[in-house]
């Protein structure tokens, strides 16, 4: 089974190349709906969350709050290392078991798409990481169209991620999403052209 490891900054166009592999046959596990998950059903994990952080960060539902979390979060490096300590062993070990889950079925091509792909250690589980790029005016443009984020706080989180330099150093692969939905389309069935290739030998 081929493994490709998708990471990038926020904004920077995972998600799409993530979609496209998916039409052209992939799995494809979404390590942020994998958290997403743990927040609405790990009991133990919002109990710690709540400890940490405080009450504010429930909804009035008794929910946690991604919002308000992020909020707190993106802002302080040492509350994002604290938040990650609480809920990355538990998304590792979903993820983990998913990958497993495919190899036992015979899945051909994987994908995961992660953000911290690199600061948890999830490259050493690809054959290949491809990292998407795009530049900040466009990022923030599609931020404040997908999540109506202000140019500030749009910038906080930017900032809160790893710079785009040090993950191009480390890829595989670098693809420029600064493009139309199209041309990205053609790149990525380009590079899939190449996977399907190692995967027939």
């Amino acid at each position: 089974m081929k493994i490709i490891g998708i990471t990038g900054g926020i904004g920077s166009g995972k998600s799409t190349v993530a979609r496209f592999l998916a039409e052209l046959g992939a799995v494809v596990i979404d390590t942020d709906k994998v958290g997403h998950d743990v927040l609405r059903s790990d009991g133990q994990i919002k109990w710690e969350l709540v400890t940490a952080f405080g009450g504010e960060i429930l909804t009035p539902h008794d929910h946690i709050s991604r919002e308000k979390l992020g909020e707190l979060v993106f802002s302080d490096p040492q509350k994002l290392q604290l938040l990650n300590r609480i809920i990355h062993p538990e998304i590792n070990r979903r993820v983990m078991a998913e990958i497993e889950k495919c190899r036992r079925e015979g899945i051909r091509v994987l994908a995961f798409e992660a953000p911290l792909l690199f600061d948890v250690g999830w490259q050493e589980l690809a054959d290949e990481v491809w990292v998407t790029v795009a530049a900040e005016a466009t990022i923030l443009e599609r931020l404040k169209t997908r999540t109506g984020l202000s140019r500030d706080r749009a910038l906080t989180r930017i900032r809160a991620q790893s710079p785009p330099a040090e993950l191009v150093s480390r890829a595989d692969v670098v693809i420029d999403t600064d493009c139309s939905l199209e041309e990205l389309r053609a790149e990525v069935v380009r590079l899939w052209a190449g996977v399907a290739a190692d995967e027939a030998l």
